[in-house]
């Protein structure tokens, strides 16, 4: 029995296709921005189409991992946009943030079985070439050059992908692929377990990881919601920041950008899949998603009307951190 992943696979860059042709006949965007097929196997790009004539650059598969949101800063024109789960959520997370305007943007939602991480992938091959890969059923098909290997898809999902809990885009104006079920899991099982270490070895761990940073703004520069025409870290009046590597100024770095990202980060991965040297990102902002959640009932992107509560005061906000007199 075909299941809908499989249906997925096989049939989703016809509908793109057939969609994305449909909008510009009827003349309802002037602008596409989707995904193309990469010049290196496990890779896709970033693909904008101005014209029906170029639709069939478009592709669909397991390594459209791009949070293609964050070519929507600022845009002019009337936009068509590719979009699973998590960039879905970015975008509205955009509109409420007066970024672009719901009647800008036609959202053309995918359900989403997850992305692969390449990197994952290439670590199992050992460094060996790959030629070119394959999906069929659950399976991974890799070609190098004396060998074929099968791989478990589900083996190699991005970390983000296999927490993720928004797999159906909450918000579209199309929808193409059938619904998928949800990720059945403690989303946020990892965050509780570091808690339970110490101050000290949660800090250790830490100062550890910003070690590691080469201040490249990868991070930065990958998330749709890091937006701001001049970051905190580029202002020179007043200087919030060194742009050193030491441990100092790069920790700061980290801690102010995950603060900026709280009640906002739509959890899609970009920022660690950007990162040259896998500084570990996504375990400060799923903390302050996890509280954000908890405290205050709302997560980032699933609705337009909800008020991001770092936007807002209500009267019975915890404020635990309010000394007593």
């Amino acid at each position: 029995m075909t299941t809908p992943k499989i249906r997925l696979m096989l049939e989703i860059t016809t509908l793109i296709r057939e969609t994305v042709r449909d909008l510009f006949e009827e003349q309802k965007v002037d602008l596409v921005i989707g995904f193309g097929q990469g010049t290196l196997p496990l890779r896709t790009t970033p693909c904008f189409m101005t014209r029906e004539d170029e639709v069939d650059r478009l592709v669909w598969n397991s390594f459209c991992e791009n949070n293609l949101a964050t070519y929507l800063i600022k845009r002019p024109e009337r936009v068509g946009i590719i979009a699973k789960g998590c960039d879905v959520r970015a975008i509205a997370e955009l509109i409420k943030e007066n970024q672009i305007s719901r009647e800008q943007v036609v959202i053309v939602g995918i359900t989403c079985q997850g992305m692969i991480d390449r990197r994952l992938v290439e670590a199992e091959l050992r460094g060996r070439e790959i030629l070119e890969i394959k999906e069929k059923d659950n399976e991974l098909i890799i070609r190098c050059a004396n060998f074929e290997e099968t791989l478990n898809r589900s083996k190699f999902l991005c970390l983000s992908c296999a927490t993720c809990t928004h797999r159906n885009p909450p918000i579209y104006d199309i929808l193409l692929g059938d619904p998928v079920p949800e990720v059945e899991t403690d989303a946020y099982g990892e965050v509780e377990a570091f808690e339970s270490s110490s101050p000290e070895e949660r800090w250790d761990y830490f100062s550890k990881e910003f070690a590691r940073c080469i201040r490249c703004y990868a991070c930065r520069n990958a998330c749709p919601l890091c937006y701001c025409e001049e970051c905190f870290v580029d202002s020179s009046k007043p200087p919030w920041i060194g742009k050193t590597t030491n441990e100092s100024d790069t920790a700061i770095f980290h801690l102010m950008r995950a603060f900026h990202m709280a009640g906002r980060c739509v959890e899609c991965g970009a920022c660690e899949r950007a990162c040259p040297v896998g500084v570990d990102i996504r375990k400060l902002n799923r903390k302050l998603t996890r509280d954000v959640k908890e405290r205050f009932g709302y997560e980032s992107g699933v609705s337009l009307e909800q008020v991001n509560p770092l936007s807002t005061f209500q009267p019975d906000d915890p404020e635990e951190f309010l000394l007593n007199p």
